[in-house]
């Protein structure tokens, strides 16, 4: 006879189609993360769950070791790959700020069409009409009697070089001892840095240049590097480490023997500033008591062209500055002789919006007012400088009436009706209209 089929029962169906309870799944579960578990290979995964017997588990101290080896592997591993990657994040550090900071100039220059400067084939210049001819003679004509004469970055280190040859010759240009007498291996290598900096375009700087400001000869050390020879490029590049690394005092004196003459240079010899230099401009007010003292300052005392003047000044206009170091570069250029360059750089400085102390906003009358005795023709420079002082500051002034006395001795058709209607309010900007008309 045939063998018979065996039927299951629907009972027997049911059972293995059933999930286990549930308190015992999580305790499975449980036991599952805590201990490693040891897979039974004679055991088919066909077969009925209430004939399978329960999985046999390591003991706990076993499975803690497992657990501490598979960490410290995972440790090990870790360490690799960051060892690994930390030398390309260094490597990529200085390229990605360089690259934010030059994205971060083109569009600010971009979005601003009707500023002071433009971005134009790498470099910053001035649109046109933003100084007339007109004003440029009137300024150049007060000016005559402030030129003075300055040793520029070139004529000092040219002087550097002849003294080291007569130091050679012993014939020491500063009687015997004050020369500094440099081994021969670091003549050589900072000569080197020298030619590499006045071909340099992107890249790393050489580790023997980014010492420089660690050393207490750093001044002489740099000279040996030729800074009048080098590319803008590399004058952004070491003005960034520069900045970081010195003190005010010392960074001070690099931005005035260095980076100043290369500004001024470039902006005499292409009429407009290149795109590098004026990112230096810009991270130099890093250490702002260091830039307006070796820059801001000096620009004002040495004959300094409006050209220069409005490069400077929308430097100012695109940083953030602290208070009080413009509370005190203000307070400083109303000490100063008047020259054009200084109405541009107070204009800048006022239109921050700061809130300035009393003894500021004094000096600030004081140096308008002292004009009253002045027979000059003053440029449009100086009304707009005084206009947006009394745009900004008339409720803080004291003494309006000598204001009141210097806009007679001094009238602009369209500047000056403009402050009499800041300072005096609507009904003397109509007395003055009825009387022009």
């Amino acid at each position: 006879m045939p063998k018979q089929k065996r039927i299951r029962s629907a009972a027997l169906s049911a059972r293995a189609t059933r999930h286990a309870p549930l308190g015992q799944t999580i305790l499975e579960d449980e036991n599952r993360n805590k201990f490693a578990l040891v897979k039974n290979r004679c055991k088919k995964r066909c077969e009925l769950p209430e004939d399978n017997d329960d999985e046999e588990l390591l003991d706990e101290k076993t499975s803690k070791r497992i657990l501490i080896l598979s960490k410290q592997q995972q440790l090990e591993i870790e360490a690799e790959e960051s060892s690994n990657t930390r030398q390309k994040i260094r490597e990529d550090v200085e390229n990605d700020d360089e690259n934010s900071e030059e994205e971060s100039l083109n569009d600010e220059l971009n979005d601003n069409e009707d500023d002071i400067i433009t971005h134009d084939n790498g470099y910053v210049r001035l649109t046109e009409g933003a100084l007339s001819q007109e004003d440029e003679a009137i300024v150049a004509k007060m000016m005559q009697s402030n030129v003075a004469s300055r040793q520029t970055l070139a004529e000092i280190i040219l002087s550097k070089v002849e003294e080291k040859e007569a130091q050679q010759r012993g014939e020491s240009m500063f009687g015997g001892d004050d020369g500094i007498d440099f081994p021969p291996k670091v003549v050589e290598v900072y000569t080197d840095i020298g030619k590499i900096l006045s071909r340099y375009t992107s890249g790393k700087l050489p580790k023997a240049f980014k010492v420089i400001p660690s050393l207490s000869n750093w001044e002489e050390v740099l000279y040996l590097t030729r800074p009048d020879l080098w590319t803008p490029q590399a004058m952004f590049a070491a003005t960034r480490i520069f900045a970081s690394n010195l003190n005010p005092k010392m960074a001070q004196r690099f931005y005035n023997l260095v980076l100043l003459d290369a500004v001024r240079a470039d902006i005499v010899s292409n009429k407009k500033l290149n795109y590098h230099y004026y990112i230096a401009l810009k991270k130099s007010v890093y250490k702002p008591a260091s830039f307006f003292k070796g820059i801001l300052l000096p620009l004002c005392k040495e004959n300094c062209t409006l050209r220069e003047a409005v490069i400077v000044a929308s430097v100012l206009q695109r940083v953030s500055i602290p208070v009080h170091h413009a509370a005190v570069a203000l307070h400083k250029l109303s000490q100063l002789e008047y020259s054009g360059a200084s109405s541009i750089f107070i204009k800048a400085l006022l239109n921050k919006k700061y809130s300035l102390p009393a003894p500021v906003i004094n000096g600030l009358v004081q140096h308008f007012a002292g004009f009253c005795s002045d027979d000059r023709t003053l440029p449009v420079l100086w009304h707009q400088a005084l206009l947006t002082f009394l745009q900004r500051y008339k409720n803080e002034i004291l003494n309006k009436e000598t204001l009141r006395l210097l806009m007679r001795k001094h009238f602009h058709p369209k500047i000056t009706p403009e402050c009499r209607r800041e300072l005096f309010g609507v009904q003397a900007w109509k007395e003055e209209r009825m009387e022009i008309s």
